[in-house]
């Protein structure tokens, strides 16, 4: 028998005890006023006092099923796995005043308490709020650099290229040379001469592999999709310039033409097609002649000698690593058996007369390699035409091609170059891979390898909007309209069901930033159609034997995982759905929008009461600080974590344990509006997510998926925001072309889902949106407002409009400055801007506003069109 104790400060009124697998063998109160029928399992405690249980052992060990207790108050309600029960590490819920010890245990509960509190431990978050705050140089010695293969397009056109050199892949035979890839999204290009197999086309710049990897890449300018490598080989450099442009044509943006919609979704991996639209893509294969030219990728090596003697520089030509070829000197062609033209290569502007070349420098000479590889193979004829073309004009084309794209959207201008870089870089990629008919038809915005997807798309849709480029997120929102179900439904990836109401979100998103009514009235049939799905949905699960499991709310399969359950993400998404589909049809004045935010209120309801029971059914876990807190399931009825295996299972996947509870659990809550940011709830599933199931608070394998770091920015929490921040970005990102993976184990490169939250995050850290207030700079590190140090962001895409922002800092006269133009129609309704000291330093007075020293914020209501803020710090 195995004999605890529960302690409280306070009194907590009438009580249960319930156990799940094992037996109550006795219960008393043993101190302070309350009583208890032990065949029941009742209690009542009027002021503080103790209660003693005395339980069967035979479940109290390690593994599944273990014996879980459940303790209800009408205060509180909470759980704990008997096994966990010790005196040397006492079950302490401060939140709830409530300690549960050995019954050998003598010590009161303000003795217990006072002794942890000395202790000086620290959770996790705590320990982080106590540390210098986190930088990416600081990150960088934590994490591991990935590398990742760099992709190369027109925009709109799903005929890509991915490119990388030596020591990079996923293949043996690629990792040994330097290579180029012709693909789509989801698959290299496949050809008759490959016997239907992915062409892979392999090159060497220098002598090749060797003891020293002396590799470095970035992008044109640091920021347009035009790759630049350089690689040393002892006194030989060669610097490489490679981009993607047209066969023939000019490549502008009136030249574009792109790829029908259904086309890039069906080349995507996952899509999904109803029997209609599967029949709608025969039709288009059928009616749609084949491009009347190639992509192209042009690449041009220069190779000088730096050493003071005459050294050799090699080259090896592309040839494909799987079909039988020739390659032909006189015109510089590399051909495959059946005629077609793979590659058109030229040494200093003649074509290459070998496949292989070694070229002896004089000290400071240099020799020019390059090499034009279409898409799909081309005919002689047209290889021809190919080798006229010149490499300096093309790259001219294209540079001025992405130059314009992000000329148009949103101007920063950070103190931190890598930052601004990526949010300018992870703009065109973005971009880059959203593919459809030009100048005005539907685009898909895929996420690298896979096809759109409800919840996926998601930040990529609305980093679009952040940085003004609204038509381009309204067609790419179109996408879900075009491709829903007659009945309403929204599926498009691999069987995911959240979709729905993930699109409605990001609906009701997109109109915040552009308040068009016509716009809405145009879709308002379809988002109709999407509301009724939703409803039915729900309605089958409004069963009363669901009460405490799950009552009303969806179940289906959220993401990867089959898990078919009722899990809170889902809902989540649901319940936003709803409630931004009410805001948008009241706009319109639909009569149906009262009945959608009722049905909205009333799913929100039945996810509280489900996600409430699922903290007080869940078993308590330890913090580092030497408390306890609650915790919760990704879905309802199961108790705990899926990962402490309460109820059994097995749920490892994607390389890791906690994913299913970390990147699919009910933190989704806050984000979706069920849970407030400062509620005690998200308090708990903070602090059992830090501690359990992240790294330098990353969470682990897809970390992007989880969304801690906005709701850490909404309490007011900077520090564990940018620990988050820089520490994710740092792990996951190539820190020299700045795209990123899907996980840690070079899975689906390019992957524009995480790339896209991080942008979010960035977004989010200059400006957040709360009701009628628009936060300044309320995640921006310290060290941006050093001495003479600037911040500008003009013509920001925000739900008040565009407005714009210069904030400069000049310490060294005890000021920081900031400048602020609103939209004259759209002004928000308050106004609070964070200007943290780099010192820490608290401001004497502003010039404007009130200012609040623990949030180091000014708030200003009602701003004009206007501001000037100086605040004085001497």
């Amino acid at each position: 028998m195995i004999k605890i104790a529960i302690l409280w400060n306070d009194s907590v009124g009438d009580g249960s005890i319930a156990v799940e697998y094992g037996k109550l063998e006795r219960l008393e109160v043993t101190a302070g006023q309350g009583s208890c029928v032990p065949a029941e399992g009742r209690f009542a405690l009027q002021g503080p006092g103790r209660l003693e249980l005395e339980l069967g052992d035979e479940n109290a060990g390690q593994g599944a099923y273990a014996t879980i207790v459940s303790v209800r108050s009408t205060r509180h309600a909470f759980s704990f796995f008997l096994r966990d029960v010790s005196r040397a590490y006492p079950i302490y819920i401060p939140a709830y005043g409530v300690i549960v010890t050995e019954a050998s245990h003598a010590e009161a509960y303000g003795e217990i308490a006072e002794r942890i509190a000395a202790s000086g431990l620290r959770t996790n978050l705590q320990q982080i709020e106590a540390e210098p705050e986190e930088s990416f140089e600081l990150a960088t010695e934590a994490g591991r650099p990935l590398t990742c293969p760099i992709w190369l397009g027109l925009s709109r056109d799903a005929r890509l290229f991915e490119a990388d050199f030596r020591g990079v892949g996923d293949n043996d035979n690629i990792r040994s040379w330097d290579c180029v890839r012709p693909r789509y999204p989801a698959r290299i290009n496949q050809l008759p001469e490959t016997g239907d197999a992915p062409v892979l086309y392999y090159y060497l710049l220098g002598r090749g592999m060797g003891a020293e990897y002396r590799v470095t890449r970035s992008l044109e300018e640091r920021v347009y999709p035009i790759a630049h490598g350089s690689i040393r080989d002892d006194d030989i450099v060669y610097d490489n310039v490679a981009f993607v442009s047209y066969e023939a044509s000019p490549f502008t943006a009136d030249t574009l033409q792109g790829t029908h919609y259904l086309a890039a979704d069906r080349a995507s991996v996952g899509y999904m097609f109803t029997p209609d639209q599967e029949a709608s893509w025969e039709r288009l294969a059928e009616t749609d002649p084949d491009r009347p030219e190639e992509t192209v990728y042009y690449s041009k090596t220069t190779a000088t000698n730096l050493g003071k003697v005459p050294r050799y520089a090699w080259f090896k030509n592309p040839a494909p690593l799987n079909a039988a070829y020739t390659f032909e000197g006189d015109g510089g062609f590399g051909v495959f058996e059946s005629g077609r033209v793979f590659v058109v290569s030229k040494l200093d502007g003649r074509p290459l007369l070998q496949e292989e070349v070694a070229v002896l420098l004089k000290p400071g000479e240099s020799v020019t390699f390059e090499f034009y590889i279409p898409h799909t193979p081309i005919s002689r004829e047209r290889a021809l035409r190919l080798a006229q073309q010149s490499f300096e004009l093309r790259h001219r084309e294209c540079l001025a091609f992405w130059q314009a794209k992000l000329d148009g959207a949103m101007q920063v201008r950070l103190p931190e170059p890598r930052i601004e870089e990526m949010m300018k870089a992870g703009y065109l990629h973005l971009d880059l891979v959203c593919y459809g008919r030009e100048p005005d038809r539907t685009l898909v915005p895929t996420i690298g390898v896979y096809t759109a997807i409800g919840s996926e798309s998601s930040p990529i849709i609305q980093y679009l909007d952040s940085m003004g480029a609204h038509r381009t997120a309204e067609r790419a929102l179109q996408f879900f309209l075009d491709k829903q179900h007659e009945d309403g439904f929204i599926q498009n990836f691999n069987g995911y069901m959240l979709e729905t109401g993930a699109a409605l979100y990001v609906l009701g998103e997109h109109y915040r930033y552009v308040r068009d009514k016509a716009w809405l009235t145009r879709i308002q049939p379809q988002m109709r159609k999407a509301y009724e799905y939703l409803k039915g949905w729900r309605n089958r699960n409004l069963q009363e034997e669901l009460r405490g499991r799950g009552y009303g709310m969806l179940d289906g399969k959220t993401a990867d995982p089959e898990d078919p359950f009722r899990s809170y993400m889902l809902n989540g998404f649901a319940h936003a759905g709803l409630k931004r589909l009410a805001e948008m049809l009241s706009e319109i004045g639909d009569p149906l929008a009262d009945a959608v935010g009722a049905d909205a209120e009333a799913l929100k309801q039945d996810i509280l009461a489900s996600i409430r029971e699922s903290l007080a059914n869940s078993p308590v876990v330890p913090l580092g600080d030497g408390s306890w807190v609650p915790t919760c399931p990704p879905w309802a009825n199961y108790r705990g974590p899926v990962s402490l295996y309460a109820d059994g299972g097995k749920w490892g996947t994607h390389g890791s344990m906690v994913v299913r509870d970390s990147l699919l659990g009910p933190l989704y809550l806050v984000i979706q509006e069920v849970l407030a940011p400062d509620s005690v709830e998200a308090g708990f599933l903070l602090s059992f997510h830090n501690e359990l199931m992240c790294m330098r608070n990353v969470a682990l394998s897809q970390p992007y998926y989880s969304v801690h770091p906005w709701i850490h920015l909404k309490r007011g929490e900077t520090k564990p925001f940018l620990k988050a921040f820089y520490n994710g970005v740092a792990g996951l990102a190539d820190r020299e072309t700045y795209t990123f993976w899907e996980h840690y184990f070079h899975v689906s490169p390019h992957k524009t889902h995480e790339e896209g939250w991080f942008l979010m995050q960035c977004r989010w850290m200059l400006y957040l949106e709360e009701e009628r207030t628009l936060r300044l700079l309320p995640g921006v590190p310290r060290a941006w407002l050093e001495q003479g140090k600037e911040i500008s962001v003009r013509e920001a895409a925000s739900h008040f409009g565009h407005f714009s922002m210069d904030i400069r800092s000049d310490i060294a006269e005890g000021t920081i400055t900031a400048h602020l133009v609103f939209d004259a129609e759209r002004r928000p309704g308050k106004v609070k801007i964070r200007l943290p000291h780099p010192g820490g330093m608290q401001a004497m007075r502003t010039s404007v506003g009130t200012y609040d020293a623990a949030s180091e914020t000014v708030e200003i209501d009602d701003p004009g069109r206007e501001v000037q803020i100086v605040l004085t710090f001497a």
